[in-house]
Order: C-alpha cells, then structure tokens, then sequence
C-alpha cells in the first residue's frame, strides 16, 4: 500500500528544507478574499475543479477508444460492458462536461451581475468568456465521438449552421466536416480537435486568467 504519510512527511521535511515548499504555498493560499463573498463565487473554482476531472477520465477514456467510424461504437460498448469501472468514468465524463457548462454560466453570470467585468478587469472577462465559448466547442466535439445517429445528425444539423454565417460559412462547414458530407474525416478531427487542440488552448487561457486574478484580486461585492 502506497505510504501517504511518508510522502507528506518527504514534502514537509527533506523536500521543503531545500525548496521551501510550505513557504511557497503559504503566500499561494493565503491571499485574503473581500467581505461579503458568497457561495456564487465559489462556481470559477468549481468549474476547474471539473475541468481537471475531465482531463483526467478523458485521459482514462482515450486509452480504449478507437476514432473511427467503424470502430468508435463499438469501442464506447466495450468501454461501458467491458473495462473495469469504465462505465463509471464515461459517467463522469459526461456529468462533469454538462456541470461544467452550467457552472462556467453561472460563473459569467455573477461576474456580469456583479459587474466585475469592467476595468481593469475588462481584459480578465474577455478570457474568462473565451473559456466558456470553448467549453461549447468542448462539448460540440466531443458529442460526436460515441458515432451514434444521435451524434450524427447533431452533427450535420451544428456543421449545417456553421454553413450559414455570412461569407465565411461554406468555408466553415467544410473545413469542419473535411469534405461535403460528416464522415471519417469529420470523426478524426473533432477527435483531434478534442483531445490533443482544445485542451492546450483551454490552458494556455486559463493561465494568464488566473494570473490577473492573483493580481488584480476578486472584486468587491456590490
């Protein structure tokens, strides 16, 4: 059995005489928060919280799905009947993906109400919104991995009104769909798109959004 008490005892002894660990912590956690805040403030950390259960279960689901048309069905079913608990972690997966939605829109909510969007948090607002427009992303692509008709003709019908947009639509669709119709060439993108693109501009947003939250600090309440 893994020893936790001889790794906390590693990293509050020999570990932090020579990085000092707990000093660094310390100054990281201890940042005081404005009077007044409530639970509603609570949902920005919440939703990294699901964030990172995403990251996690994602990672467990890509070890046994295959992306292709002929194969990701059947890849779901063994998922589901077959590997251990992975009914559990597709449950998770896909819970923590439509809590994480909510959350996130909470989250913009308050800010708005609040009117913690205007400066010098303005710029924080544009990221924190640009977070939320990918996690839809997140969830569009990702709806289409299992191949079921519900997801192909989500699918086509969510390409169909990308084609829409004035002037750079057709353009959208087909370089969505890579071709006129959804197919392999669909699949292996949003696969590509969910699991190895999005997630690192996910967090190349989430970094300096976290950033000028340490520095400009949460806003007071209204």
């Amino acid at each position: 059995m893994f020893n936790w008490i001889a790794l906390l005892g590693f990293f509050y002894g020999e570990l932090d005489e020579r990085l000092t660990l707990r000093l660094a912590l310390q100054k990281i956690l201890k940042k005081p928060v404005p009077k007044g805040l409530t639970i509603w403030g609570c949902f920005g950390g919440i939703s990294f919280f699901l964030f990172i259960i995403q990251v996690i279960t994602g990672i467990m689901l890509l070890m046994y799905y295959r992306p292709t048309i002929d194969q990701a069905y059947d890849s779901i079913v063994h998922i589901t009947n077959n590997v251990p608990y992975g009914w559990l972690m597709r449950g998770i997966h896909h819970w923590a993906a439509n809590l994480m939605v909510l959350t996130l829109f909470i989250h913009l909510l308050k800010v708005f109400f609040s009117a913690a969007y205007k400066p010098p948090r303005d710029l924080n607002w544009v990221v924190g919104v640009s977070l939320f427009s990918l996690t839809l992303v997140f969830g569009f692509t990702g709806y289409l991995l299992p191949w079921t008709q519900l997801s192909y003709w989500a699918t086509v019908v969510g390409t169909e009104i990308a084609g829409a947009i004035p002037l750079i639509g057709d353009t959208l669709k087909i370089l969505a769909r890579g071709g006129e119709g959804v197919g392999q060439l669909t699949l292996t993108r949003f696969f590509a798109l969910h699991v190895a693109i999005l997630p690192w501009i996910f967090i190349f947003l989430l970094i300096p959004h976290f950033i000028m939250i340490r520095r400009l600090g949460i806003s007071e309440p209204l």
